[in-house]
């Protein structure tokens, strides 16, 4: 719906919508990890805080682009939210998020630290022990990141800054590497196996968006890793 219409939203309008609801985006990710963090609440960032975490960001996130989109004259459909192709797009989604964990987890987490590695460590400590605290955190895993991060930072991110080149295919490629570098920064590397962890699988998820042109392949991916890996982390390493 949108070719005709999104002619009549300027570039310059489009930029600044963009930059402002990646700043607001970015904060409301923050705002319950900060929350929880800070306040210790019923624990902090454990049990089943996790999963009011990952339905705060995924209210506010949706509910922010699609403010967004209407007043840029899109919609979801417009940043990759289609059903096309449903079962192939699941099954590469299955494949890719397969791979990537059976990576992690028979090859290189083993041999880098194991249970000692920072990452591991951090996971571990949100963990409570029960049935309730796991499915929260699954939970996170699944809401917050496979779909909200995926709609934030792979959807919008990549399909409404290339809208402001002249040049689509100029506009795609520096969307999506800028897009991997701001999602890649934000969960702070240090080390160079830090930055090996997040760089593959968002380079990943990023292009099958890019091939599909469409969420569900790269949702699934990155859904189905965070899911296996909260499960797989709690019977390897949690005592």
């Amino acid at each position: 719906m949108t070719n005709n219409i999104t002619k009549t939203v300027s570039k310059s309008k489009t930029l600044i919508i963009f930059i402002l609801t990646i700043i607001l985006g970015y904060a409301l990710f923050i705002i319950p990890d900060v929350f929880f963090g800070v306040t210790k609440i019923n624990g902090g960032k454990i049990g089943i805080n996790l999963l009011f975490i990952a339905l705060f960001q995924f209210f506010s996130i949706t509910a922010l682009l699609y403010a967004s989109l209407k007043i840029l004259k899109k919609d979801f459909s417009d940043i990759g939210l289609k059903f096309e192709n449903f079962r192939k797009d699941i099954l590469l989604g299955l494949i890719f998020g397969a791979f990537w964990t059976t990576l992690q987890y028979v090859f290189i987490i083993p041999n880098t630290g194991g249970a000692d590695r920072p990452d591991i460590s951090g996971v571990l400590d949100m963990y409570d022990g029960s049935l309730i605290g796991t499915l929260s955190f699954i939970a996170l895993g699944v809401i917050g990141g496979g779909i909200t991060e995926e709609l934030f930072n792979r959807g919008y991110f990549i399909n409404v800054l290339k809208d402001i080149f002249k040049n689509p295919k100029t506009g795609l490629w520096f969307s999506a590497i800028l897009s991997i570098l701001v999602f890649s920064l934000g969960h702070m590397p240090v080390t160079s196996l830090d930055w090996f962890d997040i760089l593959t699988p968002t380079i990943m998820y990023t292009l099958l968006f890019i091939r599909t042109k469409r969420l569900t392949a790269s949702i699934v991916a990155h859904g189905i890793y965070n899911m296996t890996a909260i499960i797989l982390t709690y019977y390897i390493y949690y005592n």
